[in-house]
């Protein structure tokens, strides 16, 4: 079996080889002049999955007068958005400082993130799922009050697949969910002196920072977002009200709101003659994993029962307000920290469709891989594509059949009934053995194609390595059991993981820095200084003050006002105090201060 990669053409490699320098310039653009990285993009073809979201029950065709009826009546749920999911990795490392006669230049992991991105027939969203550092950076012996290029590649890499997963007509959406915690991706990072360990209020601020520049239209990311006709930031914190929570937004943002999109970009509420029009709350909530959302949503599933669900949905909660009121006391939001939801909604030029629009589309997508004749079967699956049609007892029967052994009809032996049971080929002559082949090169199984109603895999858009679901998750299992503790132990766990991933093949992306490092981050007040002289009060010149009018008098206070401390003469004793007019008496032992018999109390005597 040939690699699939040899399939591409030349000019796709090289549109590839195009992009994947244009990520390498995005992250030289912002990280640190004349330093050396090295980033590790990692990918997965597009795998199908379970739906993000529950499908709602058809619009009941019962009597509207009477609804009663309608809600006696039983309704059957609806199909589930077919949903395809993508996985990325990314990982940056710089260089470690050789030890002793060490001549091999050795690396260590800084950062890494793991990104879901799930797509459908009607938008797509990017979720956020880790991400985590191991404190090396200050190997590089940035100055002293220099940003750290930790922001600003991660908000580089999300620019990346946005404009590379971009579909016309279809909205996209960049969802994460904001927890504090000492480490993520890489086990024994806490133990890293130099890992600044962020508390729940500083995350959820440090993210906005990383997404506020997708939602605002500043000079920078005009080019990426004029195709799309509005980006909206959303942002909720269980347990706080919009007020409290605006102290978490930069300064300078306005395109957000401090609230849920999920009616927005649910697909149920826009689709109104196929759906009711009151979709339940359990139909709009999407659950990804190792989400507390999910979490509370399983919960409620499995406490209701399904003819319930699909008439009404939830007991309780019935609406999405509901819902997020009680999501303030459910695990991860009621442990004493804070936790933060954002979405960050692109909806493009033409978002309005026709009434059954988006549900005729998903049909006819649906219609279309139904087809025997379509050339699409679904990825990283070895069995048959669903197209295939149901075979006869016949072919079944021969499939069953030894092909070495040719059957032939079965005789019944005279005075015999039981039949002639074929004999097995026994093998005879020399035993040649086989040489080991050893596995150079993954074995992923390509999609055959590349844009689907369902999603789209561009070329420019993939890792440096492209694995399967399985492989993908061997190497994010081998991480997570790998050790990050001292320095070098960091350095032997980036080594086997770089190595064990690609075959110990290179597939290092080579970054040089080019931004200036400055000491402390630029503001928009930068060159301007406050001129304060006019606000103020100079003292006047001690020439000026003469030559006009005669300074102010002195104020000199009466000799009735002064009380002068009597002197004390020859033969008093200094630790008397002076009396006014009393003749001092000439003792010259000390006085003892005798009590009056009015403030001595004696003790009763007992009768």
């Amino acid at each position: 079996m040939s690699n699939p990669r040899q399939a591409i053409n030349a000019s796709d490699r090289s549109r590839a080889v195009k992009f994947r320098n244009q990520l390498a310039q995005e992250l030289a653009s912002v990280l640190p002049k004349d330093f050396e990285f090295k980033a590790y993009h990692l990918s997965t073809t597009p795998a199908a999955t379970e739906a993000l979201c529950y499908p709602p029950a058809l619009k009941s065709s019962a009597d509207p007068k009477n609804p009663a009826e309608a809600q006696s009546r039983d309704r059957r749920p609806s199909k589930p958005l077919k949903t395809y999911c993508e996985k990325h990795f990314l990982a940056v490392s710089v260089e470690a400082p050789k030890n002793g006669g060490q001549s091999k230049r050795s690396e260590v992991l800084v950062l890494g993130l793991e990104i879901y991105i799930y797509t459908t027939a009607f938008n797509t969203t990017i979720f956020v799922a880790k991400a985590d550092s191991t404190g090396y950076l200050h190997l590089l012996n940035l100055p002293k009050g220099a940003s750290s290029p930790i922001r600003e590649v991660t908000a580089v890499f999300l620019k990346f697949l946005v404009t590379s997963r971009r579909r016309n007509s279809k909205q996209l959406v960049v969802n994460l969910f904001a927890r504090a915690q000492s480490q993520y991706l890489f086990p024994g990072s806490v133990k890293n002196s130099g890992k600044h360990v962020l508390d729940d209020r500083r995350l959820i601020k440090w993210w906005c920072r990383v997404l506020n520049p997708l939602v605002e239209n500043d000079a920078t990311t005009r080019k990426k977002q004029e195709t799309w006709n509005r980006v909206h930031g959303y942002l909720i914190i269980p347990g706080l009200d919009n007020y409290e929570t605006r102290a978490f937004l930069p300064r300078s943002s306005f395109n957000w709101t401090f609230d849920h999109p999920l009616e927005h970009i649910s697909l149920y509420t826009k689709d109104a003659s196929t759906f009711d029009r009151e979709i339940p709350a359990r139909c709009l909530i999407p659950t990804y994993p190792d989400d507390p959302k999910a979490r509370f949503v399983q919960e409620l599933e499995d406490s209701t029962s399904e003819k319930a669900k699909l008439v009404g949905g939830w007991k309780s909660p019935r609406t999405l307000e509901q819902f997020w009121e009680m999501m303030a006391f459910r695990q991860e939001c009621s442990s004493g920290r804070m936790t933060g939801f954002i979405w960050v909604v692109f909806d493009p030029e033409s978002t309005t469709t026709a009434p059954g629009g988006s549900a005729s589309n998903e049909r006819s997508s649906a219609a279309f891989m139904s087809t025997p004749n379509a050339s699409f079967c679904a990825p990283a699956v070895e069995t048959a594509c669903p197209s295939t049609p149901v075979m006869s007892q016949h072919d079944i029967v021969s499939l069953v059949t030894p092909t070495s052994t040719p059957s032939k009809p079965a005789t019944a032996a005279p005075g015999n009934q039981s039949r002639k049971q074929p004999t097995k080929k026994v093998l005879t002559g020399r035993i040649l053995p086989r040489k080991p082949q050893i596995k150079r090169k993954h074995r992923t199984k390509f999609p055959k194609q590349i844009e689907t109603p369902h999603y789209y895999w561009p070329e420019e858009g993939r890792g440096q390595v492209v694995l399967n679901e399985s492989g993908y998750n061997r190497a994010i299992e081998l991480l997570l059991h790998l050790d990050f503790g001292t320095l070098e132990q960091a350095v032997t766990s980036t080594a086997r993981w770089t190595n064990e991933v690609n075959m110990s093949q290179d597939w290092a992306l080579n970054v040089i820095g080019c931004r200036e490092i400055t000491s402390q981050p630029p503001s928009s007040s930068a060159g301007t200084v406050n001129n304060l002289s006019a606000m103020t009060r100079r003292k006047r010149p001690v020439a000026e003050a003469s030559a006009g009018s005669s300074p102010a008098p002195v104020n000199v206070l009466g000799s009735g006002l002064v009380r002068k401390k009597a002197k004390l003469e020859a033969g008093d004793n200094p630790s008397t105090p002076a009396t006014g007019g009393m003749p001092r008496s000439t003792d010259t032992e000390p006085r003892v201060n005798v009590l009056g018999a009015g403030l001595v109390r004696k003790k009763a005597k007992p009768c």
